[in-house]
């Protein structure tokens, strides 16, 4: 049976789309984010940077947002209340609550084990391996949707995830997966 006890995951970026209901203008925006860009020929919306909670917002005339680099989901929610009490000192008018929708979740984590991936490439379903082009394999999770990166010192990387529970259940399918072909030893 896969054992999860020993396996660790941690969040190293969460990406989310939002929807502030409120259309924006983005002149009087750029005045009240510090650390800021706007550049309207380069690009339609404000990068604007936020040192607490550290993430980086992307701003739309539409009221739509994208905000990246967190490392919880509590880290989103408290940007953009920050921005919305922001907005709202320059006398924005919201229809409603925001809407936070998580786009993707990107882990590190530690199976603490080694693999040959030559052996991992050759038995294990849904997987890619080419070492000339890059020395992880790339293993493709169809339900959560997800893609994890195996490399031989048992370290991944997991990405396209919608939450913790996704990740978590994506390394448990490959665990399995590993388990099933015999590429996990048991421990004496």
């Amino acid at each position: 049976m896969v054992d999860l006890s020993n396996v660790e995951l941690k969040i190293e970026n969460i990406v989310a789309s939002v929807d502030l209901f409120a259309s924006l203008d983005l002149e009087k925006v750029i005045e009240i984010c510090p650390h800021s860009k706007y550049n309207p020929e380069e690009f339609p919306g404000i990068i604007c940077r936020f040192d607490e909670p550290k993430v980086a917002l992307l701003v739309f005339s539409s009221g739509k947002l994208v905000v990246t680099g967190a490392k919880s989901v509590e880290d989103i929610k408290a940007a953009v209340s920050k921005l919305v009490e922001m907005l709202s000192k320059i006398g924005t008018k919201f229809t409603r609550e925001p809407e936070i929708d998580i786009q993707n979740m990107v882990f590190s984590g530690d199976l603490k084990m080694e693999f040959n991936l030559d052996a991992v490439a050759l038995v294990l379903p849904n997987c890619e391996y080419e070492p000339e082009q890059f020395p992880g394999v790339i293993y493709r999770v169809k339900e959560p949707r997800a893609v994890i990166l195996l490399f031989s010192s048992g370290k991944i990387v997991c990405s396209g995830a919608k939450s913790e529970q996704d990740a978590w259940e994506a390394v448990k399918k490959l665990l399995h997966e590993l388990e099933k072909y015999g590429l996990i030893e048991e421990d004496a």
